[in-house]
């Protein structure tokens, strides 16, 4: 198979037919196998689900062999928002491919990122013309209030997981993320969970498949 993103494509175990996907976009300067790690404890109880790992679009600077899905060499509001808009056409364009190829619609397919990738999830999860079966994001953030509340046409139901002690993106924006999911009706569970960074710590990922399961 042959995606518009270089993909790392993780197929259920003994050829089982293929019923929901799961979408995970890394952080920055990370890559599709760096994210992929959490799909080793997740296969055997999502037994029919394809997971599928990008890379961004984009080299990263600060890592010659990560990968980025916006420059954040920039502070400038306007140009991350730009930035992030064409990033988030170029993952629309690989999501329409991974529909077309396993033949499924969006309310099959969850959208997972951390970090930067994460940022992403939300926007996606958001502005699609269809509910996907849930977003997961990990130690996101809103990029733009303002811009999405504008392109929101969807109601998918979100999990926002956050360490409070994330010294990268402060555990707030998942209170500010939070307010803003509710404000706009949509259903949000959100968990902080304790002594954690800037990771996916166990506790965050047993979280996180117990809430794609019961959406797929």
């Amino acid at each position: 198979m042959q995606f518009s993103l270089n993909t790392l494509v993780i197929k259920p175990s003994q050829n089982l037919p293929i019923s929901s996907a799961v979408i995970l976009l890394h952080g920055y300067g990370g890559d599709g196998k760096d994210i992929s790690m959490l799909t080793l404890n997740w296969r055997r109880f999502l037994p029919n689900t394809v997971f599928l790992c990008p890379d961004g679009h984009e080299k990263c600077p600060i890592n010659p062999t990560g990968f980025q899905w916006f420059d954040l060499s920039r502070e400038d509001p306007k140009y991350v928002l730009n930035q992030s808009i064409k990033a988030e056409k170029k993952i629309n364009k690989f999501i329409g491919e991974v529909k077309k190829y396993f033949n499924l619609v969006s309310s099959k397919i969850c959208i997972l990122g951390f970090s930067q990738g994460s940022m992403l999830s939300i926007n996606l999860g958001l502005t699609s013309d269809e509910n996907y079966a849930c977003v997961v994001s990990f130690s996101g953030k809103i990029i733009n209030k303002e811009d999405l509340q504008k392109r929101k046409k969807s109601n998918t139901k979100f999990l926002l997981i956050h360490g409070d002690l994330d010294e990268v993106v402060p555990a707030t924006n998942l209170l500010e993320a939070k307010d803003f999911l509710l404000r706009l009706n949509i259903d949000v569970k959100t968990n902080m969970i304790k002594g954690c960074g800037h990771n996916i710590a166990v506790e965050a990922s047993s979280l996180a498949l117990n809430f794609i399961k019961e959406k797929l």
